[in-house]
């Protein structure tokens, strides 16, 4: 079975750092890209930042650039989303995924 289990969201003041983790099981994690998205209250959901299967190219929301940064551990079959100086507006849902499967969650709030 599929399954894809984020942890890390946390309450965190402007200006904080938060590691968002991804432990994945049921598939052959080498083989898909992994992504991370976000969903705020009353807004669409985002596409945060995409890690390629090899691991080697990356890419970010401009939302996040230079802020945030994906990673994998094809070892452990774990994603990771670094994210650096946060700001309010990055309150929201944070989901790991790849291809049609994401996982339920986790909230990262970002007040003062």
């Amino acid at each position: 079975q599929v399954r894809l289990v984020e942890s890390g969201g946390d309450l965190v003041q402007p200006g904080g750092s938060l590691r968002l983790s991804c432990a994945t099981q049921g598939f052959t994690f080498t083989s898909y890209h992994m992504k991370w998205y976000r969903q705020a209250p009353g807004k669409e959901r985002e596409l945060v930042a995409v890690i390629t299967k090899e691991g080697d190219n990356t890419t970010y929301a401009d939302s996040v650039k230079g802020r945030f940064t994906i990673s994998r551990d094809d070892a452990k079959f774990m994603a990771y989303l670094q994210m650096n100086s946060l700001k309010p507006e990055d309150t929201a849902v944070y989901y790991c995924a790849t291809g049609s499967i994401k996982g339920q969650g986790t909230q990262v709030t970002v007040s003062s």
